[in-house]
C-alpha cells in the first residue's frame, strides 16, 4: 500500500472512530477500561467500620486477630491489541475485508483507551510475530499503531497464533487487557492459552465472513486457500458438498470456542456484513455490570 493511501485510510479511521467513541461510549470508557477498578496492595489490622467482606480469613486465622485486605484504585491500565495479519484476514465477500475491519476495531478500542489516559500496545501475528509496538499513550502513538495494522505484511502465509500467545507471556509482565482480533483459522494450544487467560484479562474478537461457513450454490467455482495458495475446482451446486463445507466450518468454530472457554476467554463474534457496534456495546455493558457487583 502506498504511503499516501495508507495515511488517508488512517485519517478516515481516526475521524470515524473518535466520533463513535464520543457518541456511543461517552461516560462508559472509564469504567470499561479500568478492568477490576482496584488492585490489591497489602493486608492491615481490622478496625471498626471496615467492610467485613474485606477480611482476609487466611491471614486472620494464622495471626489470631482480624486482618483486612487493602486495595488501591488502578491509576492506569495497559490495553494490548493483538491482530492476526495472516493471509486469511484478507478475505471479504460482504462488507470490508477482515483486516480492514480489524483496523477499525483497533481504532475504536484504542481511542476509548487513550481517552482514559491508558497505554495501548500492539502485536501483529501470523505464522510468527511480525511486529510489536510497546504500550504507550497518546494520539500520535495510536495513529502509528493503526498505520502498522493496515500496512505491515506477513512474511509467511500461515497462521500460528500460539506463537503470539507465548510472545505475550514473555514480554507482558504487567496484567493487561488483551483484545485478540482474528478469524482464528488455527488450532490453538490449550495450555498456553490457559496460562495467558490467568495472567491477563483476555478477550477474543472472532471476525467472520458469511462465506466462511455458507457456500452458495452457483455451479463450478475455483476456491483458493489464501494461506497456502492451493486452488481447488468444486461444484457448489452439490448440496452434499455445501453441507460438508458448513459442517467442517462449524466444527472448527466449536473447537475454538471450547478451547477459549477453558481459558476463561469471552468471545465476541463480529461479522463483516453487520455492524459491530451492538456487540461492543453489549460487551462493555456486561463488563461495567460485573465490576459493579460486590
Amino acid at each position: 500500500m502506498q504511503t499516501a493511501e495508507l495515511l488517508r485510510k488512517v485519517r478516515r479511521l481516526e475521524i470515524r472512530s473518535r466520533h463513535l467513541v464520543e457518541d456511543l461510549f461517552a461516560g462508559r470508557s472509564g469504567s470499561v477500561f479500568k478492568g477490576r477498578g482496584v488492585e490489591f496492595e497489602e493486608v492491615r489490622p481490622y478496625v471498626p467500620g471496615d467492610e467485613v467482606r474485606d477480611i482476609d480469613w487466611n491471614v486472620t486465622a494464622r495471626l489470631g486477630s482480624p486482618y483486612v485486605k487493602r486495595f488501591v484504585e488502578e491509576r492506569e491500565l495497559t490495553v494490548l491489541l493483538v491482530v492476526d495479519v495472516s493471509r486469511s484476514m484478507r478475505f471479504g465477500t460482504a462488507g470490508p475485508e477482515k483486516r480492514e475491519l480489524a483496523a477499525e476495531l483497533c481504532a475504536v478500542l484504542g481511542f476509548a483507551a487513550i481517552s482514559n489516559n491508558d497505554r495501548v500496545g500492539l502485536v501483529l501475528a501470523g505464522e510468527r510475530v511480525e511486529h510489536f509496538v510497546p504500550p504507550s499513550r497518546g494520539r500520535t502513538h495510536l495513529l502509528r499503531l493503526l498505520r502498522d495494522v493496515l500496512g505491515v505484511t506477513a512474511r509467511a502465509g500461515g497462521t500460528r497464533l500460539t506463537e503470539a500467545a507465548r510472545f505475550i507471556l514473555r514480554v507482558s509482565r504487567r496484567r493487561s487487557l488483551v483484545f485478540w482480533i482474528s478469524d482464528f483459522e488455527d488450532t490453538l494450544d490449550s495450555r498456553d492459552w490457559r496460562v495467558l487467560g490467568r495472567r491477563h484479562e483476555l478477550t477474543a474478537i472472532r471476525l467472520e465472513d458469511p462465506r466462511d461457513e455458507i457456500l452458495p450454490g452457483v455451479g463450478w467455482v475455483e476456491l483458493e486457500d489464501l494461506e497456502t495458495g492451493e486452488r481447488t475446482l468444486v461444484d457448489t451446486s452439490s448440496a452434499g458438498l455445501r453441507r460438508a463445507y458448513q459442517r467442517e466450518a462449524r466444527e472448527r468454530r466449536q473447537r475454538t470456542e471450547r478451547l477459549l472457554g477453558e481459558a476463561r476467554c469471552p468471545i465476541l463474534q463480529i461479522r463483516t456484513d453487520r455492524s459491530y457496534l451492538p456487540t461492543l456495546i453489549r460487551y462493555f455493558s456486561s463488563r461495567r455490570q460485573a465490576r459493579a457487583q460486590p
